[in-house]
Formats: structure tokens, C-alpha cells, sequence
């Protein structure tokens, strides 16, 4: 090993090490299962903002988003608009009321947990459906985040995938295993400041030594046309970028209101003062984060040109900027390697969240919700833990194969969540009249959609979604909206209590 990858693999040692320490301090002050999955409602306000959207932007903002665009072009970016549009809506309009409304049914820990009280479900359909749906497509999205940090470490230090597949899954286990809901925010929280210091200096840096007036030269000579390439409405050696595509990647947006991971968040912070302060935080971390996401790809095929990164590498352009920039022209491995760190903080933000929520549906919603509804807290805590490692097994499992895309495993969990929960998050917020039988109805019809859409085969040998090249979660998300609205209105309107606690959700009597 070179002086290089030894600072490197320095900064990672001490960096994991950290991340390690930390769910071991908190793991002391879990008391209660209220505790490990919200932190007892204490979260302030740069914690929740900032933990948030690291648990949201995944390896996938720093390795899939500016994969796709030097690969593709700046046609790619509408991804990152619909998801600056869906993150500014969340925080305005779901947020607060999310909060409230959470509270006010009987203290609601988790998303299902919430649909079962807000609808009065007694039968307990929502909570099992729900916690299904979670468990489901939480294990497609965890295994991108694994399958990320196994890319990371092959590319960075040549070992073999799946050992470095292993390392990466081991510790995001052992700190969400051992500290909860505040082990994994106050890490998300160090590891989103990691993430956007990473994301402003290197492509700046970059592109000083790239030069304004050689950028666009530099792009002719690695393989494109620098005006179709730098164009919004143009994608791909073609050139050419169709409605569809555009509004299939604006509907990124519509996935956020439906984000387990995201939502409780919403649910954990302090009070309404700092759920404020939390909201320009939030906003204004995403939109640098995305914009320089975007810069990445344009300004990477570049800078390492006459490096050109083969089909299936694209997504590695972050990795080899950071590897040439401060090992080669700068001189200066230790750096890299904490921006580096950067790239595995995003990776782990969004999977030790994944994994805690997941532990959340199956502990509190399905083992306590219905197996044994007396269990004690210290049980409940138990379960969780043993789900933690289960779930983290079986996405373990799915992201061996090492030609795994990072993009399109997310893309399949987004579609998902979007789909299922979104438009119930949203109606049941806003819309009183939506009733028990359009929750279920909605959820059902936006997860089978998006499995159908996605998964089967039903068109020639392709998917929906290939034949058509239509986003699922533009399908996924109206389909179920319909469903929630017109069998609300064709059921029995909700009870005048169930009403009442609207009302007081509404105007914060909670």
C-alpha cells in the first residue's frame, strides 16, 4: 500500500471509529422504545434538518445523480429539480401539520402507527399493510446504500466487492444496532455537514483547474457535443429529450411526502420554533446539495478527461475526481480521504435510517401493534434490534451482485414509498372525508402498482415502465390519489371523534 491510500485509509478508520462511538454513547440513553425510534420528541432544529436530508440524499446524490449526468448530460438535472420542489413543499406543508397531527393521535411513533390512529383502524389493516410495505421496499433500498459503500471501498482500495460490501454493512449496523433514533440523527447530522463541505470544494476546486474557457473543449474531446450536453432539454447522444422523460424525472418530487425515513423526522423535532428554523436549513442544504450534485458530472468528464469511465463506471466520477485532485495534484491524501468520508457519510445516512425505521414497523407496529400489544418496552427494544440485523442480512444478500445500479435500485424504493404512502400522507392531512376503506384502498393500490409497473414483464417481455419509458411513480402516485377519493366518497364518512381530532391537528389543539 502507498503513503496515499494509507492517509486515506486513515481518515476512514477514524471516521468509522467516530461513527461507532457515537451509538455507543447513545445507547446508554435509551430508555424506551420512544427513546430509540423518536428520541423522545427532542430533536432541535439543525439536527432535524440536516439529519433529514442526509437519511434522504443517499450514495445516490454523490454517485448516482452525477454518474448519470457525465454520462448523459445536464438533461439529467430534472431529477434534482422535482426533488428541490418536493423537498421545499414537504417542509412548508407537511412538516408541521405531520407533527400535530402525530401527536394528537395518541402519540403515533411511527407512520403506521399513525394511519392505524388517525383512522380509528381497529381491525389493525393499516398498521399490518403498511408495516409490509415498509419492510418491502426498505430492503431494496438499503441494499443500494450497501451496495454504494461496496463500490466505494473497491474503487478506492482495489479489494474484493463483497469484503468491502461487509465492512460497510457492519458498522452501519453495529451503531444503528447499539444507540437508536439519536445515535443515527446526531450521525446523519455530522455526516450531512461532511457531505456538502465534500460537494462545494471539490468540483470548485476542479473547476479552477479546469479552466471557464477549457471546459467546454475538454468536453468536445471526450466524446460530446458540448451544446447538446449542457443543454436542459437534451439527453443522451441523441440529443433527444421527450415530455415523458422530463415529467418522469420531475416526479421524483412527488416521492418525498411518502419517505418513512423522511417523515419521522417531522415527528421527532423539539416544537413548532424549531420545526421553523429546521425548514430553511433543510431547504437551502438540498439546493446546494443537488446544484453542485449536477455540477460534479459536468465538470468530472473534464477534469479527468483523458480518463474516460467505462459503462457501468459512470458512478464512480466523485471517487476518481477526489483520488486525482488531492492524491495526484495536490499532494495532500488526508484530505482526500475525509472527502472521501463524505461519500461514504452519504451512503450510511440514509441506511442506518432505513434500517431503523424498518425495525420500527416490524418491533412497534407488528409485534407489539399485534402479536403481543402488552410487551414491554425492553422486549419491544429486543425486537427492534433483531430486526436491525435480519433486514440488514437480507439487503446484505441483494446488493452482492456487484454490478448492482446504485440509480435504479433507489429509483425502484422511491417509486414505492412515493406511491403507497404520499398520497394518504397528504389526504389524510388536508382532506377530512378521507376514511379508513380510501387509506387501505391507497396504499394497496400504489405499492402492487409500482411492483407490476416495474418488475413484470407484461409487454413483448419488457416492464410497464420499460415499454413505456414512464417513471411508476407518476402511475403509482395518481392511481392511488384516485383510489383514496373515490373510495372514500363512496364509504361511510368518518365518525364526528375522528373529525374532531382533524380539527384540533388542524389548529394545533393537541
Amino acid at each position: 500500500m502507498n503513503d496515499s491510500m494509507g492517509w486515506i485509509l486513515l481518515a476512514f478508520a477514524l471516521y468509522l471509529l467516530m461513527m461507532v462511538v457515537v451509538g455507543a454513547v447513545y445507547a446508554k440513553k435509551n430508555s424506551n422504545s420512544e427513546d430509540y425510534f423518536l428520541g423522545g420528541r427532542n430533536l432541535g432544529a439543525f439536527v432535524a434538518a440536516l439529519s433529514a436530508q442526509a437519511s434522504d440524499m443517499s450514495g445516490w446524490l454523490l454517485m448516482g445523480l452525477p454518474g448519470s449526468i457525465y454520462a448523459l448530460g445536464t438533461g439529467q438535472s430534472w431529477i434534482a429539480i422535482g426533488l428541490f420542489i418536493g423537498t421545499v413543499c414537504n417542509w412548508l406543508f407537511i412538516s408541521g401539520r405531520l407533527r400535530r397531527y402525530t401527536i394528537r393521535a395518541n402519540n403515533s411513533l411511527t407512520l403506521p402507527m399513525y394511519f392505524e390512529n388517525r383512522f380509528h383502524d381497529k381491525k389493525k389493516i393499516l398498521l399490518m399493510s403498511s408495516s409490509v410495505v415498509i419492510v418491502i421496499f426498505f430492503l431494496v433500498y438499503t441494499a443500494s446504500a450497501l451496495a454504494a459503500g461496496g463500490k466505494l471501498f473497491h474503487s478506492i482500495f482495489g479489494i474484493n466487492y463483497r469484503i468491502a460490501l461487509t465492512i460497510g454493512a457492519v458498522v452501519i449496523l453495529t451503531y444503528t444496532f447499539m444507540g437508536g433514533f439519536m445515535a443515527v440523527c446526531t450521525t446523519d447530522f455530522i455526516q450531512g455537514t461532511l457531505m456538502l463541505v465534500g460537494l462545494l470544494a471539490v468540483p470548485i476546486v476542479a473547476f479552477s483547474m479546469v479552466g471557464s474557457g477549457n471546459l467546454s473543449g475538454l468536453l468536445e474531446q471526450s466524446g460530446v457535443n458540448p451544446t447538446n450536453y449542457l443543454n436542459l432539454m437534451s439527453s443522451g447522444p441523441s440529443g433527444k429529450f421527450s415530455f415523458i422523460d422530463i415529467i418522469s424525472q420531475l416526479a421524483w418530487g412527488l416521492g418525498y411526502c411518502g419517505m418513512p425515513h423522511i417523515l419521522v423526522r417531522f415527528m421527532a423535532v423539539k416544537d413548532e420554533k424549531e420545526l421553523n428554523k429546521s425548514k430553511g436549513i433543510a431547504i437551502g442544504w438540498v439546493a446546494l446539495s443537488l446544484l453542485f450534485a449536477c455540477f460534479i458530472g459536468v465538470v468530472g468528464r473534464a477534469y479527468l478527461f483523458p480518463t474516460l469511465l467505462e459503462s457501468g463506471a459512470e458512478e464512480n466520477v466523485f471517487i476518481e475526481m477526489i483520488l486525482k485532485m488531492f492524491n495526484t495534484d495536490l499532494g495532500v491524501p488526508i484530505i482526500g480521504g475525509i472527502f472521501l468520508c463524505g461519500i461514504l457519510a452519504a451512503i450510511m445516512s440514509t441506511a442506518d435510517s432505513q434500517l431503523l425505521v424498518s425495525a420500527s414497523s416490524v418491533a412497534e407496529d407488528i409485534y407489539k401493534g399485534v402479536i403481543k400489544k402488552d410487551a414491554k418496552d425492553d422486549k419491544v427494544l429486543q425486537v427492534s434490534r433483531i430486526t436491525v440485523l435480519v433486514i440488514a442480512v437480507l439487503a446484505y444478500l441483494i446488493a452482492l451482485d456487484p454490478n448492482s445500479s446504485i440509480m435504479g435500485l433507489v429509483s425502484n424504493a422511491w417509486s414505492g414509498f412515493g406511491s403507497a404512502f404520499g398520497p394518504i400522507v397528504v389526504l389524510s392531512l388536508f382532506w377530512k372525508r378521507t376514511n379508513l376503506q380510501g387509506a387501505v384502498a391507497g396504499i394497496l393500490s400504489g405499492a402492487i402498482t409500482v411492483i407490476i409497473w416495474e418488475y413484470i414483464p407484461l409487454v413483448g417481455g419488457q416492464t410497464l415502465g420499460a415499454a413505456t419509458g414512464l417513471y411508476s411513480l407518476v402511475v403509482g402516485f395518481f392511481l392511488s390519489l384516485a383510489c383514496i377519493i373515490i373510495v372514500s366518497l363512496c364509504t361511510p364518512a368518518p365518525s364526528a371523534e375522528i373529525l374532531q381530532e382533524f380539527e384540533d391537528a388542524k389548529n394545533g389543539n393537541i
